[in-house]
């Protein structure tokens, strides 16, 4: 269980945060994707991974962002340098035995996405690849969803957020996946997660962990298990729940989706870095709304990389 508290304040607008980096490959294609087909797409590889999003897109946005992850030897170094690139500072423990997490993520022309994951390095990070140091100087301690799907990572976890709370730290969770939290059993996710600051769920895992079919009353019922509930609504926005009643909710910026990978990371992104910068619920949700709009225009779950200065 994860103990908590309601206020997100520390001794540095840090953010760490824990979970995978992944190598897309990713084909927008015309669609759609009948049997024995062979379709033209366009097929790029790019730097990915939920955790390395977020991470990524706090760092774009203005935060001292941090990321704890596992890769293998394969792709090790390429990933530590892009997140470099964006700002992060990388702590990718290095599997020699394993290859990095790769995920083939298919993108209709209307930006929704399938995606064939294979978890590889990502699925052995675990309590040894943890250090008390990556919390130096942090004030929030942001798990990924995926992190709890193994049992070497809900021991991670729960050595992270235990000494995230010793640090006076709080600690926000984002379930990532619908379909795994399906696999694994929502009251398990639960029984895990209690207490935790700030759940971050989408439309879908909201509903599905909150045992209701309206994200609203879904989002109310959570929040009585966490601190707060900043529940993504895609197209609808995004709300806010706690002590079992809505307390916000903003509109989404409406923008032409290329592709839908990472918006959600660039939400929770957006929403963390605001809050650490002592912005309101309200705000908060707004700038989550904003940086998943973002996302959704371009293709790949990474903001933008900075020019490349000439020396």
């Amino acid at each position: 269980m994860l103990g908590g508290r309601d206020a997100m304040s520390g001794p540095a607008a840090a953010l760490l945060v824990v979970g995978d980096v992944v190598t897309d490959v990713v084909a927008l294609h015309a669609g759609p994707l009948p049997p024995g087909a062979d379709l033209p797409a366009e097929i790029t590889v790019r730097a990915g991974g939920s955790a390395a999003n977020t991470a990524a897109w706090a760092a774009a946005l203005g935060a001292d962002a941090r990321l704890l992850a596992r890769a293998g030897a394969d792709a090790a170094d390429w990933h530590a340098a892009r997140l470099a690139e964006a700002g992060v500072r990388p702590h990718l423990r290095v599997d020699a035995a394993c290859p990095t997490a790769v995920i083939i993520v298919m993108v209709d022309a209307a930006g929704e996405r399938t995606m064939l994951t294979q978890r590889g390095a990502g699925a052995r990070l675990g309590p040894g690849d943890w250090d008390d140091a990556l919390l130096d100087g942090a004030a929030w301690l942001h798990v990924s969803g995926y992190v709890l799907f193994t049992a070497p990572g809900r021991a991670l976890a729960e050595r992270a957020v235990a000494a995230a709370r010793a640090r006076g730290a709080g600690v926000s969770v984002d379930p990532a996946s619908a379909g795994d939290l399906r696999r694994w059993g929502p009251d398990r996710f639960l029984a895990a997660t209690e207490g935790a600051d700030v759940l971050l769920p989408n439309r879908d895992e909201a509903v599905l962990l909150g045992g209701v079919p309206d994200p609203r009353a879904a989002a109310a019922r959570l929040s009585g298990r966490y601190g707060l509930v900043a529940c993504k609504l895609g197209a609808d926005g995004a709300l806010a729940a706690r002590d079992g009643r809505i307390v916000a909710q903003v509109p989404a910026r409406r923008v032409r989706a290329v592709d839908s990978t990472g918006a959600g990371d660039a939400f929770a992104a957006g929403f963390l870095t605001a809050r650490l910068s002592g912005a309101p619920v309200p705000d908060a949700l707004a700038a989550g709304c904003r940086a998943g709009a973002r996302a959704v225009t371009a293709v790949g779950g990474r903001p933008p990389a900075p020019p490349r200065t000439a020396g």
